[in-house]
């Protein structure tokens, strides 16, 4: 692709900024999107100092009501078009849906759905112009179940990976692709800010984006990074629900925070 730019979200950190790593060390120029100012920069000045390649920070709350014009605007005035955008920023809560906040939850759902769908929809055009690139969605294991206690979380990660498979579907031929990474539990701030129990992982955030990357050059439709994840992902997506929806819920409530 004579374009090599990404677009990263969530970049400040785990798994995004892991993305900001790979995709700089195969040439790609980089934007990089999140809340935090001064992680944004942090990560650039890492970034930059080990590969010679150019790294725009924009720090920006996608959940405020629109983010994602300014994000474009942006990067227009600074004539930054992505070759690769990779929608990875998302939060989860953890807890019965009635006790959490509703406004957080809607949060969720704000931002782990409407903002992936439209920095998707918004970026696909020129792509399709240009007839290469792509995009890599992360969802996760938990898309492929509902999730008792992460109820709101697991059906926003089941959406992503539906509208990943049917886009995906559409742009058969035209020279655009489009991954689903689906991560089980990595080591990140995001067990933090959804409140669950600090829990230990095979698998680095690097590692994920690493696979994640190799799928999508690979032209996979979905990418499940460790074995064990795969085998859970497909294992209780193929167990009857009756079974199923306890067990989840009882592993869930055990990795709530107390």
């Amino acid at each position: 692709m004579e374009n090599k730019l990404a677009l990263i979200t969530g970049a400040s950190g785990g798994i995004g900024e892991a993305f900001g790593h790979v995709l700089a060390a195969e040439g790609y120029d980089l934007v990089l999107v999140a809340r935090r100012d001064q992680e944004l920069h942090r990560v650039k000045g890492v970034i930059a100092a080990k590969h010679a390649v150019a790294v725009h920070v924009i720090a920006l709350d996608l959940n405020e009501n629109g983010a994602t014009e300014t994000l474009a605007a942006e990067m227009a005035n600074r004539n930054l078009v992505p070759a690769i955008v990779i929608n990875n920023a998302g939060f989860g809560l953890i807890g019965p849906s009635v006790e959490l906040s509703r406004e957080e939850q809607l949060r969720m759902v704000d931002l782990n759905v409407r903002v992936l769908t439209d920095l998707s929809l918004r970026f696909l055009p020129a792509m399709i112009a240009g007839k290469s690139g792509g995009i890599i969605n992360v969802a996760s294991v938990a898309g492929f179940m509902p999730g008792p206690m992460m109820a709101v979380y697991f059906a926003t990660k089941n959406y992503v990976l539906s509208f990943s498979d049917a886009l995906g579907s559409e742009l058969k031929g035209t020279g655009v692709r489009i991954t689903t990474l689906c991560p089980g539990t990595v080591k990140t701030a995001f067990q933090a800010r959804a409140g669950q129990n600090e829990r230990s992982s095979t698998l680095s955030a690097f590692d994920v984006a690493s696979q994640g990357w190799a799928g999508f050059k690979l032209h996979r439709h979905i990418v499940i990074p460790g074995l064990f994840n795969q085998l859970v992902a497909y294992g209780l997506r193929a167990t009857p629900r009756r079974i199923m929806l306890p067990f989840v819920k009882r592993i869930m409530g055990r990795r709530r925070a107390t």
